[in-house]
C-alpha cells in the first residue's frame, strides 16, 4: 500500500511538472508573438497605440505623420509656454 502511494504522488508530481512547464512555455510563445507582431507593426510603419501619440512608449522614435506632428505641437507649447 505504501508503495502504492509513493508511485501515486510520483505521478502526480509528474503531471503537476508537466502542465507548469507546459504552461510557462504557451506564456513565453504569446510573449515572443506580441514582440514579433509589434516589430512587425513598427516596420510597416502602421500605429501601435490607436493614436494615442503621448502616450505610446516609442513616441519619441516614432516617424509617423501623427507622431511628427504632435511632437511638433508639443515643442512649440513649451516653446511659447
Amino acid at each position: 500500500m505504501n508503495e502504492f502511494l509513493s508511485r501515486l504522488q510520483a505521478r502526480r508530481r509528474f503531471v503537476t511538472r508537466t502542465l507548469r512547464n507546459a504552461s510557462l512555455a504557451l506564456l513565453g510563445l504569446g510573449g515572443a508573438a506580441v514582440a514579433v507582431k509589434r516589430r512587425r507593426l513598427l516596420r510597416e510603419g502602421k500605429c501601435l497605440n490607436s493614436g494615442m501619440c503621448r502616450a505610446c512608449g516609442v513616441f519619441e522614435d516614432c516617424g509617423l505623420p501623427r507622431a511628427l506632428s504632435t511632437r511638433e505641437v508639443v515643442a512649440r507649447i513649451r516653446h511659447d509656454g
